[in-house]
């Protein structure tokens, strides 16, 4: 059914500004009420209305009806008395299940989960109207906590992960055991010159600038930090990471120790290849490669490290010249290798979590 009404310009101001109003106050209901009469307006049909705002045909009518009567006037609710009504047990059961479910279940157009919205699931199932400020109060006591969520691969193979945490790992500390050998956890990373943005504390209305020379080169630099003792190892170049780079960085480590060296490294491509095959044959007395499961960074924890080098040395800071660059990742990069309980307290975390430690 298609209902057409006509406003002034000024009725129509003072319907947007009940609106902005209403927002303000977090009061859904009359957000949607004032929403579907201004859909009416610009021509809108009731079912699409009712599809949008989950609301039945004949509210929508009589939303409309009551606006003709009694204009703005009309877009009020009566402060209820008392307290305001709760969820019971089983209804706070029913939408902590909902809320597990993700805003894609309910018909949500975002996969988001807000105050707001989750203030649109309350009313939609229980009858009931929160503040959002109450509804953060209210998800705290259920358990949930507002939180940035982190990507992980649809290559995921969780069977291979189980199956390196519970054979492969501990294979590798009973090798290690036996041949007094240092844990290598190894992988690379780059430093970029036009450098790298961080939260901090600023003024309100005042976002923090940072200059940048805006020049696309890396310092790029292959690490491998040891389980046991917390040594690390590094070597920086401008260069591409390449195979022939990748074996002069383990051929500079094999010189600097006298161990057996067992190297636990991602599946990048030239970490794989031929030449580097046959470059660990040709090594085997001294060195054991072992793969990580594919798209398992988590399972890497030199990359912490990294995290904790470009916060100290690339975030929020200018690099006119790449040597100004260089320098102040080197200055990071040998503070940490001064600093081997840091480096242990990652590997320890990380051997914790896989319920490997001793």
């Amino acid at each position: 059914m298609q209902i057409r009404i006509r406003l002034t310009s000024e009725s129509r101001g003072a319907l947007v500004e009940r609106l902005q109003q209403a927002y303000v106050a977090a009061h859904l209901r009359l957000v949607k009420r004032i929403h579907a009469l201004l859909w009416v307006i610009d021509g809108k049909s009731i079912a699409e209305i009712c599809a949008l705002l989950d609301l039945g045909e004949q509210t929508v009518r009589d939303y409309l009806r009551t606006f003709i009567l009694k204009g703005v006037d009309s877009l009020t609710y009566r402060q209820p008395s008392g307290r305001p009504a709760k969820l019971t047990p089983t209804q706070r059961k029913e939408l902590y299940n909902l809320i597990i479910a993700g805003p894609e279940a309910e018909g949500y157009a975002s996969s988001c989960w807000t105050a707001v919205v989750i203030q649109d699931l309350i009313l939609r199932h229980f009858g009931v109207e929160y503040h959002p400020q109450y509804i953060c109060s209210l998800l705290d006591n259920m358990g949930f906590s507002f939180q940035k969520a982190r990507f992980v691969s649809d290559h995921l193979d969780e069977a291979a992960r189980q199956r390196w945490l519970q054979m492969t790992w501990p294979e590798i500390e009973r090798l290690a055991h036996e041949k007094k050998a240092m844990i290598l956890f190894g992988d690379e990373v780059s430093f970029a010159q036009w450098g790298s943005l961080s939260y901090t504390w600023a003024l309100k209305g005042h976002q923090p600038l940072v200059k940048t020379s805006g020049k696309r080169k890396a310092y790029k630099v292959f690490g491998v930090i040891d389980h046991i003792s917390g040594r690390f190892f590094w070597k920086g170049q401008t260069g591409r990471f390449n195979a022939e780079s990748y074996a002069a960085f383990l051929l500079d480590v094999l010189r600097q120790t006298t161990q057996h060296l067992i190297l636990i490294q991602d599946g990048a491509k030239y970490h794989t290849s031929r030449f580097m095959t046959e470059f660990f044959a040709a090594h085997a007395d001294r060195l054991t490669k072992y793969q990580l499961p594919s798209y398992s960074p988590d399972f890497n924890p030199i990359e912490f490290l990294w995290k904790k080098v470009k916060k100290q040395a690339t975030h929020l800071k200018y690099f006119p010249q790449f040597a100004s660059l260089t320098g102040k990742v080197d200055g990071a990069l040998l503070r940490f290798a001064n600093m081997p309980d840091e480096i242990t307290s990652l590997t320890g975390l990380y051997c914790k979590l896989l319920g490997a430690v001793s």
